[in-house]
Formats: structure tokens, C-alpha cells, sequence
């Protein structure tokens, strides 16, 4: 039986209280009361797109987080391509892309081609590869015109493309998006979602995991929505089986009636 790309058991993340002042030099002895996430299980099968829904503070970026390796979880684990993230993360790092959705990093001085040979570098791409690897992806992402500009120069928007390049660049086999179209406009985000579906999922075969707002994405990209609340999950299931557990609503009308009445076994896998 194949093992899943990615497997999530008993997952919890706790943060300590934010203090200022004074109160911050005991930060470190600070007990952690604020929970982000509370048991989270589920698993994504290779190939598989799966679509991570709710609220702001239903825990959905802290899971990337933990899944991309840049935080630890409180208690838990869970395994990227059979290898603990929190315990083998060179080897789960080298296997995922990963697409913060918010401030990218990038060198602002530097040109989009020149920021993405040294993370393809950081990929241990060759040269040579990566040239040719990044022409591929600006002519997917539309901002090949925007190559050879430094970075602080371009709009939001192109900005956000470079962060998608970025994520894609080394041709990784499990994709973490936190909401993947956001900065895009209407054209680029329906390019992207198509590019997501069609090359990377369907014909690479890459696993997709990823966080949205935009509930037509959702029912667009994934095969399976995961429904956080609270940092518990609500829902696990595919989009048209649970607006059909909601008697044929809309999925909005569906997220709304899981969340105010919590979990349903009709709509567990």
C-alpha cells in the first residue's frame, strides 16, 4: 500500500500570551495558553489536492507552518513524504514547495531571475537547470517581462507571482500554498489555478495542500475540503458530499451550518 505525501496525527500547537514591557523577559518561562491547533489528524494521498478551509485563527497557516517545517509542533506529529518534519527536516524541506502568502523574503536590490537562481542554487539545482527551469515558470506565471527588474520595483502582484515561482521552482513533489491566489487578478488567479490543476497535479503528479477564502477555488482545485474551526476539524470530506450533507446547499451555506453546529458523522470520510 502506498504511504500517504502527507500525514497528520493528534496534532496540537499551543503559543505562549504576547507580553510587552518587562512581561517579555519572561516570555521564555511564559506558560503557553493560546491554542492554535487541538488534535488535528487527517492524511493527503499522493496526487491528491486537498483544500484547507475557515475562519482567520482556525489554525490553517500555523498547520502549513508546522508542515514547512519553520515551527514545531506542541505535541503530535506529522510526516512529509514518510519523513517527521519536526525530526527530519532537511528531508521533508527538499521534497516540498512552500508559499507563505504573505512577505516573501526576496533580495529587493536584486532581479527576479537573480533571486530565483540563488534559491534554485539553495535547491541545489545546476545553473544551467535553473536558467532554464526559471524561463519555463515566468512564461507560466506571466512576468517573464519582469526578469530582469529588481524585485523592489514590482507591483504586488508580480511580486506574489515570484513567491508562486519560487514555491515551484525545484520541482517539488508536495505543494503547501497559504492562499495561493490572494495578490492575483481575476485573469492571473484563474492562469494559476489552471496551471495548478492541469500541469502540476494532473500531469507531474505533485501533491497539492493549500489554504483559501475563495470558495470557488476550493470547489475548482480540490478533490477533499478539510474544514478547521477552533483548531479542531469540523468537516473532511469532498466539496460536493458535504453541500450535499447540507441538503444541496451552496458550500458556503454548508461551512456556515458545520461551523455553527460543529461535526457531523455524515460528513466524516
Amino acid at each position: 500500500m502506498t504511504s500517504p505525501a502527507i500525514a497528520v496525527d493528534s496534532l496540537e500547537k499551543y503559543f505562549p500570551p504576547a507580553f510587552s514591557g518587562w512581561r517579555a523577559l519572561l516570555l521564555p518561562f511564559a506558560r503557553p495558553t493560546q491554542r492554535a491547533l487541538a488534535g488535528v489528524s487527517f492524511q493527503v494521498a499522493r496526487g491528491e489536492a486537498v483544500a484547507l478551509v475557515g475562519a482567520n485563527g482556525a489554525g490553517k497557516s500555523t498547520l502549513l507552518r508546522i508542515l514547512a517545517t519553520l515551527i514545531s509542533p506542541t505535541r503530535g506529529s506529522a510526516m512529509l513524504a514518510g519523513f517527521d518534519v519536526d525530526q527530519q527536516g532537511a528531508q521533508a524541506r527538499a521534497r516540498l514547495g512552500y508559499h507563505t502568502g504573505g512577505d516573501e523574503g526576496f533580495y529587493s536590490r536584486l532581479t527576479s531571475r537573480q533571486n530565483l537562481l540563488f534559491f534554485a542554487a539553495m535547491n541545489n539545482l545546476t545553473r544551467s537547470a535553473a536558467l532554464d527551469r526559471i524561463e519555463q515558470i515566468a512564461v507560466w506565471m506571466g512576468f517573464a517581462a519582469e526578469l530582469d527588474r529588481p524585485v523592489r520595483m514590482l507591483s504586488t502582484g508580480m511580486a506574489h507571482r515570484l513567491g508562486l515561482a519560487r514555491a515551484l521552482l525545484h520541482s517539488p513533489e508536495i505543494l503547501l500554498l497559504d492562499e495561493p491566489t490572494r495578490s492575483l487578478d481575476p485573469l492571473a488567479a484563474a492562469d494559476f489555478r489552471r496551471l495548478l490543476k492541469e500541469e502540476i497535479v494532473r500531469r507531474r503528479g505533485a501533491t497539492l495542500l493549500f489554504a483559501s477564502h475563495t470558495l470557488s477555488e476550493v470547489e475548482e482545485l480540490a478533490d477533499r475540503m478539510v474544514l478547521l474551526a477552533g483548531g479542531k476539524i469540523l468537516a473532511d470530506n469532498s466539496p460536493a458530499r458535504l453541500r450535499a450533507a447540507a441538503g444541496g446547499a451552496t458550500l458556503e451555506a454548508a461551512i456556515a451550518a458545520l461551523t455553527r453546529v460543529g461535526a457531523a458523522p455524515a460528513v466524516r470520510p
